[in-house]
């Protein structure tokens, strides 16, 4: 591709990233007005149907109706929508590295956003020492770990089936959109230390503290493609390091296969130098950026397609379940 093409990438990129997440803010709009039926006590239909889409907001849900799917073949009823896009998210890190984050996660776009202003802020973004840039990122893993071990290894199919069927899990996407519009101060306090880090550290949140992001990671090593530096054509301008969101030494690789690569492409796209890095099978078998990033939309929205086609996308709950149980959001427990 000629160096426009590349370029042009990182604004096929943006345009996906900030779609996603302004339909996401129209969705989340929507289910406020949705929750908000349910609690002024009007006696009509509600203004608006529920957005299934929020779902995306419960992995830790997903991840308890995953394993209960592989082990009983039950498919989640209550937020099968967030199942959907949990299995699309692995199945985009097991075959195209972690582009999830890359391309669709609207936290990464924001966070995109966070660096980039402290970038004018400051004139430039900062890196810890490997000191402790090395224990801080372990925090994810050790997250990522707690909740496989409570769930994947110790949580028995009957209790998740239970927990599932629960009047607390029928609204725990009502508990998520509280967290935000109910905010507490502590919360407040640890969304702002966490906007503040993020400006002059490039994606604070999913460099050290997300663990959805560190299980895509440790999937994304099965992935065939990856990042491959060709170092005949190679100029050492340094240009994809230097650009490169998640600090990966890529001039210094011939394939990058760090579990951090989150298959953005943005070293691709700052390449000067033809044919000298690309996403490839092999150092010889090189697939076309364009096609990589059809792959990533194809597989995210035909997962969404399938979920639709096959009635594995609109939760079950009645309006009627949402009529009683919505109003004691604020007071019920987790069991």
């Amino acid at each position: 591709m000629e160096k426009i093409d590349r370029a042009f990438l990182r604004y096929i990129r943006y345009t996906v990233q900030w779609a996603i997440f302004f339909f996401l803010i129209y969705a989340g709009y929507k289910f406020y007005l949705f929750v908000d039926y349910f609690t002024s006590g009007n006696i009509s239909a509600p203004a608006v149907s529920r957005p299934p889409s929020v779902e995306g907001f419960l992995p830790i849900g997903a991840l308890m109706s995953l394993k209960l799917w592989i082990t009983t073949g039950i498919f989640d009823r209550i937020h099968p929508a967030g199942l959907v896009i949990f299995v699309a998210a692995l199945l985009m890190a097991l075959l195209l590295k972690k582009s999830f984050c890359g391309w669709i996660c609207p936290v990464g776009a924001l966070s995109d956003a966070v660096w980039k202003l402290g970038r004018k802020i400051f004139g430039r973004n900062f890196m810890l020492k490997p000191y402790a840039d090395y224990p801080l990122r372990s925090l994810k893993y050790i997250l990522m770990a707690f909740f496989i071990y409570v769930i994947v290894v110790k949580m028995p199919p009957l209790a998740i089936l239970r927990f599932l069927e629960g009047d607390y899990y029928k609204i725990a996407d009502v508990k998520m959109l509280y967290f935000f519009t109910k905010m507490t101060e502590a919360t407040f306090i640890s969304l702002l230390l966490l906007f503040i880090l993020s400006l002059p550290f490039k994606n604070f949140w999913c460099r050290y503290l997300c663990p959805y992001g560190a299980l895509l990671g440790l999937v994304s090593f099965c992935s065939p493609l990856k990042i491959t530096r060709n170092v005949d054509a190679c100029i050492d301008c340094g240009k994809c390091t230097k650009n490169c969101p998640s600090l990966l030494p890529v001039d210094k690789k011939i394939r990058v296969r760090s579990p951090e690569c989150t298959g953005c492409l943005t070293c691709v796209s700052h390449c000067p130098a033809k044919g000298a890095l690309d996403v490839a099978f092999t150092k010889k078998k090189v697939l076309n950026p364009v096609l990589f990033v059809v792959l990533i939309l194809v597989l995210f929205f035909g997962a969404i397609g399938i979920g639709k086609l096959t009635g594995k996308w609109n939760s079950v709950v009645t309006y009627e379940e949402y009529k009683q149980i919505i109003p004691q959001a604020s007071i019920l427990e987790h069991p």
